[in-house]
Formats: structure tokens, sequence, C-alpha cells
């Protein structure tokens, strides 16, 4: 293995394509990455909780927003709104949806995430 990789996400290892959703994957030295597209008027429970049959969204989240807002709703009661600039985690039990009529890019390090997120 390098002691140096880099890979961009314009040529990832996978890319999932659930309804406004485009999750793509960069898998390099035992680690995985995930960009994630939300398309405006996206919503976990309308477009991926189809594909994973969850009530809930029961994955991890530890990323980077790029672009655009999301809403979280938690399971436990608690919102969040995380933008442009927020790093953010998300515990199990939530639902989101996209904010205003930009798209929505997030940047993925929790690897169970990048690797589970979207799949059926």
């Amino acid at each position: 293995m390098p002691g140096v990789e880099a890979r961009g996400f314009d040529s990832p290892d996978e890319t999932r394509t659930p309804n406004k959703t485009k999750v793509d994957v960069v898998r390099m030295g035992g680690a995985t990455a995930a960009r994630m597209t939300f398309e405006p008027g996206w919503k976990w429970s309308e477009c991926v909780k189809p594909v994973v049959g969850t009530d809930s969204c029961q994955v991890r989240h530890v990323g980077y927003a790029q672009q655009g807002q999301i809403h979280i709703t938690h399971d436990d009661g608690t919102e969040q709104d995380i933008k442009a600039g927020d790093a953010y985690v998300i515990e199990p039990g939530h639902d989101a949806w996209t904010v205003g009529d930009e798209k929505f890019v997030g940047y993925e390090f929790e690897q169970k995430a990048a690797e589970e997120y979207a799949r059926s």
C-alpha cells in the first residue's frame, strides 16, 4: 500500500442513485469516503426509505457540508439545520430533507455510512 494516495470523486468506485440522490463512493488505503448529493425536494423518508426499508435512517454520518442546506429531525426530538461550511455528526435514527432550491453536497468520512448509505 502506498504511503500517500489521493482520488477524485469524479471517478468513483461506485455510484448509487435513488430518487433525487447521488452517492459517489471512493475506496483507498482501507478507508471509504462518499460524496452525497441531494437535489432540491429530496427527503430521506421519500427518496431513500423505499430503498433501505427502515422507519428512519439508521446510519451514523460524519462529514462536511460543501453546498446547500438540509434539515435533520432525530427520533429523540432534536432538530438541526446543516448548511454549507458545517462539519457534522448525525447519529442513527433520523429523517432529513433539503432546504430551499439549492442542492446539498456533503462529504462523508464514516466508513459504514459511505459503504451502506442508500444501498438495498
